[in-house]
């Protein structure tokens, strides 16, 4: 009888824990590079952590809202935009910087997308096959990465979070991660 109460508490237990689990914080907003919470501050932005760390990794990934955003340090500059390409989701974390036509461009690891860090253009290099000698250019499929505006204060990276009523083609995918869980979607 004692072995049968036992089993029943123990049921129960487990039980409540499974409930207090399910029906917990679904979304918790953590930095990639630590375990510490991102503090929204009181004029809005968030808080993505100090300027120096970010500097010494190069990058580094959180979430703002619940989208995964990646913020670059690259030649002096701090620049914020959706951590997934525009394109098919691919992780632009992960991706090289590289100069393009005078500007900073992440390129996506999956399909060599290029994206410039400053306005989240989309670049490609095409001809004019009108013209009597055609040479390739670089040009512009137009905004299509969401950025993030980056302030730092007192030693600190905050981005703004963003401005949904402007939609961009990295939306789809920035909200399919969110959903499904971003680095659990990694290939």
């Amino acid at each position: 009888m004692l072995d049968l109460i036992i089993l029943s508490l123990h049921f129960f237990l487990c039980f409540l824990i499974s409930v207090v689990i399910w029906h917990g914080p679904k979304d918790v907003d953590l930095q990639s590079s630590n375990a510490g919470t991102i503090e929204r501050e009181l004029d809005g932005l968030i808080l993505i952590g100090k300027e120096d760390d970010i500097k010494r990794s190069r990058r580094i990934t959180a979430k703002v809202d619940g989208r995964e955003i990646v913020v670059f340090y690259h030649k002096g500059k701090f620049h914020a935009l959706d951590s997934r390409c525009y394109h098919e989701g691919g992780p632009l974390r992960l991706g090289e910087i590289e100069d393009i036509d005078g500007q900073a461009c992440i390129v996506c690891p999956w399909h060599k997308y290029k994206i410039t860090l400053e306005t989240g253009e989309g670049l490609y290099e095409g001809i004019n096959p009108l013209e009597p000698s055609p040479t390739p250019k670089w040009q512009s499929k137009g905004v299509k990465q969401r950025i993030h505006k980056v302030t730092i204060d007192n030693g600190n990276v905050y981005v703004s979070p963003p401005d949904l009523s402007v939609s961009f083609d990295s939306d789809y995918f920035a909200e399919k991660y969110k959903k499904s869980g971003d680095l659990a979607m990694e290939n």
